[in-house]
């Protein structure tokens, strides 16, 4: 007896990470609807629809007929649009997104939550409260962005709540692909430059696969789970980084060799995240 495949619509489609996801979860055997504002990007290889997430309609348009849903549509930083438009563009995107996916009834919702909900940027005036930073740093949005996600996840649990729709949102640490990783021999002489979000990172394919993980997973209510590699982006030592930059922060534990300060403990734990790739393998030629 033949199975039919899942079929999965993944909003945000044209971005680093949708691309990426879309790729992963066509390698893997689902049946896949790429959706974005913006024209198709070459070779997604799956059906493409152009979509405007702010427009409810439009929703309900993409999202009819799917079984699960990988959102992760919205304005991806802070700074790159005004902070109101930030802050409401992202929100009622998501809003849609879950509301449609509830009204619908689809198997499961994974979303792109982010590592700023957890205190980012960090720096002298703004440190952790301790180190590694696990997921019960949350909230301390330090800009709209951040705060379009945090008011996210508690709209997320509600929803959950109500439709009993399992959620899985997935803070992203920064997304680096190989063009990306180009840059990393410029970060090594201050280690102020990515102080930020104490030199985290996450390679793309790693991100996408988080994604699959996320719909695989047996999960229930809403959860929301620091997606970061197992190091972090610097040559020196972990601890070593702390001492100097943040001495007075407390560490949690023993950190050892280049550990990351963004703890993915959790995200193995609930979802079977398990990251494959790195830049120490090696920067591209």
């Amino acid at each position: 007896m033949t199975t039919t495949p899942e079929h999965i619509v993944v909003t945000g489609a044209a971005g680093k990470a949708g691309r990426a996801a879309v790729a992963e979860l066509l390698e893997h055997g689902y049946r896949v609807t790429a959706t974005d504002l913006t024209p198709e990007p070459e070779r997604l290889g799956t059906a493409y629809l152009r979509a405007d997430l702010l427009d409810h309609g439009q929703v309900l348009d993409v999202l009819e007929g799917a079984d699960a849903v990988v959102h992760l549509a919205n304005i991806p930083a802070p700074g790159l649009r005004p902070a109101a438009l930030t802050l409401t563009t992202n929100t009622t995107m998501n809003a849609h997104v879950f509301l449609t996916a509830r009204s619908l009834g689809l198997r499961k919702v994974v979303w792109a939550s982010s590592e700023t909900t957890l205190g980012l940027a960090f720096g002298p005036d703004t440190p952790p409260r301790y180190a590694p930073v696990d997921e019960d740093h949350f909230p301390h949005p330090e800009s709209t962005y951040a705060l379009s996600k945090v008011m996210t996840e508690t709209m997320a649990e509600h929803v959950s709540a109500w439709s009993g729709i399992p959620f899985v949102g997935l803070r992203f640490s920064n997304i680096f692909t190989d063009e990306d990783y180009r840059r990393v021999p410029s970060f090594q002489a201050d280690p102020r430059d990515r102080m930020w979000n104490l030199w985290g990172y996450i390679d793309v394919r790693d991100a996408a696969a988080s994604c699959r993980n996320a719909l695989e997973a047996e999960t229930t209510g809403s959860v929301n789970v620091i997606i970061a590699c197992d190091d972090t982006i610097m040559e020196r030592p972990s601890a070593e980084l702390l001492a100097e930059v943040f001495p007075d922060v407390e560490v949690r534990g023993v950190l050892e060799g280049h550990e990351t300060l963004l703890s993915n403990a959790r995200a193995k734990s609930v979802i079977g995240f398990q990251p494959r790739h790195g830049w120490r393998q090696g920067l591209p030629a």
